[in-house]
């Protein structure tokens, strides 16, 4: 095997703010894989509402607004230092990216080098075996897939054998594991009737498919131009999102939600539930800050579950199903690395059905 470079080429985060935080440099030092981790040569790399999020300072508490463009584009006036997904704040520079696929090219002194040439993809939600230890989350509280090289834990990456493009297999892991890991938590099984919101979206599109997988009924909620597409990836219905949810769905008539949207529409939501119904939510793109009636969650005897750490077989179960061929890819554009503004801007439009994805390998 060829010796491995000592710089790469990569987009840094700078810092908290606009698209001038975003910085391509073709000068990245190529990271060392420390006993228990593994060295990736990334092929491409998922764009997500989380790499914005986090550049303009958006999980700040002090933040009540959903991700616009223009906060994309300018970033938040914030009076205090902004924090990540994690509550922690975050350190710059940093590489961001959360999905990720490629292939291992170096594995630390704990790690089998057998592994070296196995085409992975990376579980994004860092955990540790240790008792007490906090959370990592790729591309956030450590460097992620938007580099030519990216380091994780050799437990959080995951052998893959599929005949899908570099491309195709990046637009699973993050949206397709939180996903599943909400119809999971939800206990989502055959019969049941599952209300999706913003079922254009990556996490949307992923939860549309991965529900129908299971044998629901999937009620999309999404723009009236979505349709076809959504239809043809298993939504029996899909509900106008320019249309009040009471008009369209009425009370108690689903089983399930599983919400990315949150804002205003977040009380309907809970009135659409039935008796005994559970949410999920894994997101809040029309804002985080939400009115909730407790009449509403204990007369009905709901559930909500808040969902980010994945379940310890989710990713296991994601990669099988992509294995099997039982959920496919929806990749809506594919864009150079050095183009990450470019995508963002494009993601923000909210035009597409699926995933905007990177590619990060020489010569994309």
């Amino acid at each position: 095997m060829s010796a491995l470079p000592t710089t790469m080429h990569g987009v840094w985060l700078l810092g908290h703010g606009g698209y001038e935080q975003l910085s391509f440099r073709e000068d990245l030092p190529v990271p060392v894989p420390s006993d228990d981790e593994v060295l990736i040569q990334v092929g491409a790399a998922g764009v997500n509402n989380t790499d914005i999020n986090t550049r303009i300072g958006w999980y700040s508490k002090e933040v009540s607004s959903p991700t616009t463009a223009e906060a994309a584009a300018q970033g938040l006036a914030l009076t205090a230092a902004a924090t990540g997904w994690s509550g922690d704040r975050p350190r710059f520079p940093r590489i961001q990216g959360a999905d990720a696929c490629g292939r291992i090219v170096a594995v630390g002194a704990h790690v089998d080098v057998a592994r070296i040439g196995e085409r992975v993809l990376v579980e994004p939600v860092f955990t540790s075996e240790r008792a007490g230890a906090s959370m990592r989350y790729f591309g956030s509280e450590c460097d992620g897939g938007f580099a030519e090289y990216a380091i994780a834990p050799a437990r959080h990456a995951h052998r893959i054998i599929s005949g899908l493009t570099d491309v195709e297999l990046a637009s699973f892991p993050c949206a397709y594991a939180a996903a599943e890991n909400m119809l999971e938590r939800a206990a989502v099984r055959t019969g049941d009737i599952v209300l999706v919101t913003g079922a254009s979206g990556g996490v949307g599109s992923a939860a549309v498919q991965l529900a129908h997988r299971r044998g629901a009924r999937v009620l999309a909620l999404a723009g009236a131009d979505k349709e076809r597409g959504l239809r043809a990836i298993g939504a029996q219905t899909v509900l106008p999102r320019e249309t009040p949810l009471p008009t369209t769905l009425g009370t108690n008539a689903v089983d399930v939600v599983i919400d990315v949207v949150g804002g205003a529409g977040f009380g309907p939501l809970l009135e659409a539930l039935k008796p005994g119904g559970r949410y999920a939510t894994a997101g809040a793109i029309a804002g985080p800050v939400v009115s909730l009636d407790l009449r509403t969650l204990y007369l009905k005897d709901q559930t909500l579950f808040g969902c980010t750490t994945l379940s310890d077989h989710v990713f296991a179960q994601l990669i099988r199903y992509i294995e099997q061929g039982e959920i496919r890819p929806l990749v809506a554009a594919t864009l150079p690395l050095r183009q990450i503004v470019e995508a963002q801007q494009l993601f923000l439009r909210k035009a597409h059905l699926g995933k905007i994805v990177l590619q990060v390998a020489h010569g994309a």
